[in-house]
This record gives structure tokens, C-alpha cells and sequence, in this order.
């Protein structure tokens, strides 16, 4: 059965009582983005999520090696895990708003390769050889805090096949659209199949924007941000736009120079000129609650084990009515939706 989580924005005073609700609505899991000139801090939101909740898992979606390096992520998430009773998640990509936001770049592949070994190392109670001396993180004793999953969010083939060889779960970051799911998911078999890994050591799942609603154009409407949002991870510096579809290849070209990173997650992105009705439609799954189960069911039928939902919120200031309204938005996908792939 695959499991179905939400992707909230940590509101300090809120985040419990959000993720209490979501738990109730049945979903699996709640993951907060770690981006710290947009957001709160995720860490913790997620331990009083963590006491908020008995069955749910939690964690970052995502953190990434450019603020916070292997240890410092190793020693918060062992003690989320510690917390939860074991129902942390590490969520890792290479980096964006927080990266960009402080004027640095985001990781290389290679960089976040290198840095989900590091975090696995410390998380194993192994030391690192950090050139004069060994450095464990002491405290942390797998035998009574089991090492945490590392979910990597990943987008360009480069990142996809390194996510294959080195993560728990890999987490495509490619939109809604089933072509693009699909192709991701060849992608992965392919690095899978030349690697000998056997498909059940690690779960594969995505991230899906998806807004339901019974009116779709509002739907539609409330999609043009997330829309532009995750259209741009395929718009990296130097990404390669060769392998992507026609529907996306102008619009990625475009993003590479024109993208509005000061609105990043924002309605007021300039950058969302580009991002029109029909391109929402192909690219989000925004709709009526049968519109969204058929195409839901088509990523799932593609062998995803998890989901995480990428919704949107009809307010949009102040901080705690965005995240409210977010969720009573996604109860009609959980009354509606939900029940058919549960």
C-alpha cells in the first residue's frame, strides 16, 4: 500500500495542532521544508509534532548540506528520532531557497552524495576522519536510537541514479504529470538494474502538487504558484534540459534566467507569467476529487511506494491562517480522495 503524507510549512504555535489533524484525516506523514529565510525552523516544530502524534512520521522535506553540515543534521535527526519513538524521516536535496537566500549555491550532486554518507556514518555510531582526529557523535547509540531513513528529493538523472545507489527512500521532485513521473521512475530502474541493487532495499515515491477542490478553476488558480515552484527545480544552473518534454523545456529555459527566487513560494513571483492554465493542468494535479484519484492512480500504478502532497492554501497572510487553511483544504482530498488508495 503506498503511503501519503503532507509537505506543511513549520508555524510555530500551529505545527502540533496541524499535524494532530492530518494524523486524524489518516495520512501517513508530514514533512516541513527547511528553508530558513522563508520559514521557522523545522526541527523544532517537528518534536512537538513528534508529541503531537502517535502513528505519524516526520520530518524535513528537505534539509541539504549548505546550512547545515553532516553533523549538525546527524545530531538533529537522532534526536527527533529519539523523540518520535522512532518515526523520524531525513528528507535531504541539494539545496535551493535556503542557499540562495544567503547568496551561496546550492550542493553539488557529488557534494550531497558525500554528505548523506557522512550523516549515515554518524547516525551508525561510526566515527568521521575529519583530518587531525576521529569524531563520533558520541551520544548517539544505534542500538537505542535506530538509524534515521535518508530521503533524497531529487529532479536531473545525475541526482535521481545517485539517490538510487546511496539512499533509504528516493523521492522524485518532477512534477505531477504522469510522463514526467514515468520517466523518472525509468530512470531510476535503469541505475537500478546497472547497479544489482535490489529494488527492496529502498522505497521510491514523489513529490505530487496537487490541489482538490470540486471547483476547478480555483484549483487550477491555486496551483499556479506550486506550479512555478517545482517547474524551477528542473531550472537549476547548468541543469540539462535535453531528456525533458516539450510541454516544459520553453518554460525551464526560461526559468534558468528569469526565475523570481526573491518570491520563491510566493503568489508574487513575477516568474508566474509563464506558468498558464493549461501548463497547470498537465504539469499539477488540480481538480475534483475523481480527477485527482485518476490521476493519482495512474503515479501510483507506476510502482511508487510513498506520496507526499504538495498543497496550497487559499489565504495567504498571515503565517498560522495559511497553514490552517492549507489543511482544511487537503480534508477534501482526505474525505474524498484518500479512501480509494487506503
Amino acid at each position: 500500500m503506498t503511503e501519503i503524507g503532507v509537505v506543511m510549512e513549520p508555524v510555530p504555535k500551529c505545527s502540533a495542532e496541524m499535524s494532530s489533524l492530518i494524523e486524524d484525516m489518516g495520512f501517513d506523514m508530514v514533512l516541513c521544508p527547511d528553508t530558513q529565510n522563508l520559514s521557522a525552523d523545522p526541527y523544532g516544530q517537528l518534536s512537538l509534532i513528534a508529541n503531537a502524534t502517535t502513528t505519524l512520521r516526520m520530518g524535513t522535506g528537505v534539509t541539504h548540506p549548505v546550512t547545515r553540515v553532516a553533523a549538525v543534521t546527524a545530531s538533529a535527526m537522532a534526536s527527533l528520532q529519539e523523540e518520535s519513538g522512532g518515526r523520524a524521516i531525513c528528507g535531504i536535496g541539494r539545496g535551493d531557497s535556503a542557499a540562495a537566500h544567503i547568496g551561496k549555491r546550492q550542493a553539488t550532486t557529488e557534494e550531497l552524495r558525500n554528505c548523506v554518507l557522512t550523516i549515515k556514518h554518524y547516525l551508525r555510531g561510526e566515527a568521521i576522519d575529519v583530518g587531525n582526529m576521529q569524531s563520533p557523535i558520541r551520544w548517539i547509540d544505534p542500538e537505542i536510537i535506530k538509524p534515521v531513513p535518508i530521503d533524497i528529493a531529487c529532479t536531473g538523472p545525475k541526482t535521481i541514479a545517485m539517490a538510487c545507489d546511496v539512499a533509504d527512500r528516493v523521492t522524485f521532485a518532477v512534477g505531477s504529470a504522469t510522463e514526467r513521473v514515468e520517466w523518472a521512475m525509468n530512470t531510476a530502474n535503469e541505475q537500478i538494474e546497472k547497479m544489482g541493487r535490489s529494488r527492496d532495499e529502498f522505497k521510491i515515491g514523489a513529490y505530487v502538487n496537487l490541489i482538490c477542490d470540486h471547483n476547478e478553476k480555483k484549483a487550477i488558480s491555486m496551483a499556479r504558484m506550486l506550479a512555478g515552484l517545482v517547474a524551477h527545480f528542473t531550472a537549476m544552473k547548468e541543469a540539462p534540459t535535453e531528456h525533458l518534454p516539450k510541454q516544459l523545456k520553453p518554460i525551464t529555459e526560461k526559468l534558468q534566467t528569469d526565475y523570481d527566487m526573491k518570491n520563491h513560494s510566493s503568489e508574487k513571483g513575477d516568474h508566474l507569467d509563464l506558468i498558464d492554465d493549461e501548463f497547470i493542468d498537465w504539469f499539477t494535479i488540480a481538480g475534483p476529487p475523481q480527477k485527482c484519484i485518476d490521476r493519482l492512480g495512474e503515479l501510483i500504478e507506476l510502482g511508487l511506494d510513498h506520496i507526499y502532497l504538495l498543497g496550497g492554501s487559499p489565504v495567504q497572510e498571515p503565517r498560522d491562517a495559511r497553514l490552517r487553511a492549507m489543511v482544511k483544504q487537503t480534508e477534501v482530498f482526505a474525505k474524498e480522495v484518500l479512501p480509494s488508495f487506503k
